[in-house]
């Protein structure tokens, strides 16, 4: 019961949203609340409120059987949406310009799904759940090294909560722990290797 609520509780497409609230409150930028309240309004519709709704009308049409979609193939076409929509998100911040930090989180997040999803043809089922989470981690590494910001303690936590959320998707028998582990280093290594990239290009 515990490990099914900590799987719902903390389903991936919270995650980008908690990423932008920790961006916009934490890191000094000359932008004026209602704006960030714009950005954040943005953030949730795009990458909360929409794949909500996918997710209700696959269920609906009977084209997926939970919301964690359990099995290879009803992850498929969802993931192509949320990458899409991540990259998409991406490419909306960027043209803000004042928040380009976190337009390569979303894009970088777009990228660690392409990776997620190439890994189901050779019928591997990579975490969402420690994607997220994984790719939490890797944009605080990155705010901190570019801000020289000491986040230890949210870094600190935040493996806290893979830890558990680890535990309850390998309890719920969802996961391996190679695939457990597959997702979090996709989501630290992308958001690391995105900003890199972007940096030198």
């Amino acid at each position: 019961m515990f490990d099914r609520f900590i799987s719902s509780f903390f389903h991936p497409i919270l995650f980008p949203f908690i990423g932008s609230i920790f961006y916009l409150y934490t890191i000094p930028r000359y932008i004026t609340n209602t704006y960030k309240l714009i950005i954040l309004l943005v953030v949730f519709v795009g990458s909360y409120l929409l794949p909500t709704i996918l997710l209700f009308l696959f269920k609906k049409l009977q084209l997926i059987d939970s919301f964690h979609l359990k099995s290879i193939e009803e992850r498929k076409f969802p993931l192509l949406f949320f990458t899409s929509l991540s990259i998409l998100i991406g490419k909306m911040l960027f043209s803000i310009q004042m928040v380009n930090d976190l337009a390569i989180y979303f894009v970088a997040g777009g990228f660690g799904l392409l990776v997620v999803y190439i890994f189901l043809w050779v019928q591997i089922k990579v975490s969402i759940h420690t994607l997220g989470v994984g790719a939490l981690i890797g944009f605080i590494l990155h705010l901190s090294s570019s801000y020289h910001y000491n986040y230890l303690v949210f870094l600190i936590l935040l493996f806290l909560l893979f830890g558990l959320i680890a535990k309850a998707r390998i309890r719920l028998k969802a996961h391996n722990f190679l695939e457990i582990l597959l997702g979090l280093l996709f989501g630290v290594f992308t958001q690391l290797l995105v900003p890199y990239i972007y940096q030198n290009i």
